[in-house]
């Protein structure tokens, strides 16, 4: 029985398939709609857990402001700063201080505005940020502040283009000094900035010939093995306050970042917008299983004749019933593949132009499809039921 309905299924569909396409338009624009978003949702949160991961795993960043925007700025830190945390704090096991400013750099007859960061002992084994090409400055030439830099991928490509900037001399305005190694890319960080667009120099250079001040905008903590996140910010603004002589009443005149946070903050707040966008794409499925009902319903009207004729000749009233079920299941299951082949190629191409990593979850297109298949049985339920309801004399003489 269930074979014959299928196979009468199928010529009722391709009987009409101009008709039969845009009944199930709606599933498909749907179960497309609802892949694509939570595809695109996925390989959204993914990028961004890659991006906070470049910043650094379990780092906190300190910086001496209470928030963001104007008057958020309160008393810069020193270099003694982070050297009091590295030594105090049992949670820290590296603390770098660092400074940052915009400057025009040049290298022959190429320019380009970019970052400037002053880097103290420890700031890239803070940011787990390794040299691609070259070396590190030396302890020595950190404490020293000797004229060396190393350049990001994005400077190093519009300074140098394909040639190797190391052993290369690049000017910060007045001041000269050697490239003695490239960064590795991190790419764009969670807020947008290219992380690969700076140059780095030992802060003591940094404050002595660029800045014109001792400051530290901030203070990179790796936080030590066997600690949480938690507990190094405990111990992190509970010193900070002594340090910075706050009273128990007053607020925070510094603010720690930890990049954890910083990716839970960012995930959980992806995956509602998905679950959000997913739940209204959902409607249209609701809109298709509609328009299956409506176009079922119109078919049980014009096979009325067709109807009388098979309860004539003894196919009973479940019969006809399984056979208009199976025709709805048909038209939104079909309508649930198209869609899902469809998600899969639309949600490759936006990937790409988003540059968001292409995660396909093959649970959710089948879940979509089934979900498809479904709507057809409940939709398809009324015209089914109305068929299978039909007088078969009355049937007959309907014209």
């Amino acid at each position: 029985m269930w074979g014959n309905a299928l196979q009468e299924a199928w010529r009722s569909l391709f009987r009409n398939p101009l008709r039969s396409f845009l009944t199930v338009l709606g599933v498909v624009i749907g179960v497309a709609a609802v892949i694509v978003l939570v595809t695109l949702g996925r390989g959204a949160t993914l990028a961004v857990q890659q991006q906070i991961a470049a910043m650094g795993a379990n780092v906190l960043f300190i910086s001496p402001s209470r928030g963001f925007g104007p008057g958020s700025a309160t008393v810069p830190f020193r270099v003694e700063d982070a050297l009091f945390l590295e030594r105090e704090a049992a949670a820290i096991a590296i603390a770098a201080p660092a400074a940052v400013t915009s400057r025009t750099v040049v290298a022959g007859n190429q320019s380009t505005t970019t970052q400037v960061v002053g880097i103290g002992a420890g700031y890239l084994a803070a940011r787990q940020w390794p040299v691609a090409e070259g070396r590190e400055p030396t302890e020595g030439e950190l404490r020293a502040g000797a004229a060396v830099c190393l350049l990001g991928q994005t400077v190093a490509r519009t300074l140098f283009a394909e040639s190797s900037p190391v052993g290369e001399r690049v000017r910060i305005e007045k001041l000269s000094c050697e490239v003695i190694g490239v960064l590795e890319g991190k790419g764009q960080s969670a807020f947008g900035q290219d992380q690969d667009d700076l140059v780095m120099v030992p802060l003591r250079l940094y404050h002595r010939r660029i800045a014109g001040n001792t400051q530290v905008r901030m203070i990179i903590a790796s936080v030590a093995p066997g600690y949480t996140s938690s507990e190094a910010i405990a111990e992190v603004r509970a010193l900070l306050r002594e340090r910075r002589h706050l009273g128990p009443k007053e607020e925070d005149d510094f603010r720690i970042v930890d990049s954890r946070e910083i990716e839970r903050t960012f995930t959980t707040t992806t995956q509602m917008l998905t679950t959000l966008l997913s739940a209204v794409a959902a409607i249209s499925l609701l809109v298709g299983g509609i328009g299956i009902m409506n176009i079922m319903l119109v078919s049980v009207t014009e096979r009325t004749r067709e109807i009388g004729i098979r309860r004539a000749i003894g196919a009973r009233g479940r019969d006809v019933r399984v056979q208009f079920l199976v025709e709805a299941v048909v038209l939104s299951g079909s309508g649930g593949i198209i869609g899902a082949v469809l998600a899969v190629m639309v949600s490759r191409l936006a990937a790409q132009a988003l540059t968001f990593p292409f995660v396909l979850d093959y649970g959710i297109i089948a879940l979509a499809v089934l979900f498809s298949a479904a709507i057809g049985v409940v939709f398809g339920f009324l015209p089914a039921h109305r068929a299978a309801r039909l007088d078969p004399i009355a049937a007959l003489r309907q014209e």
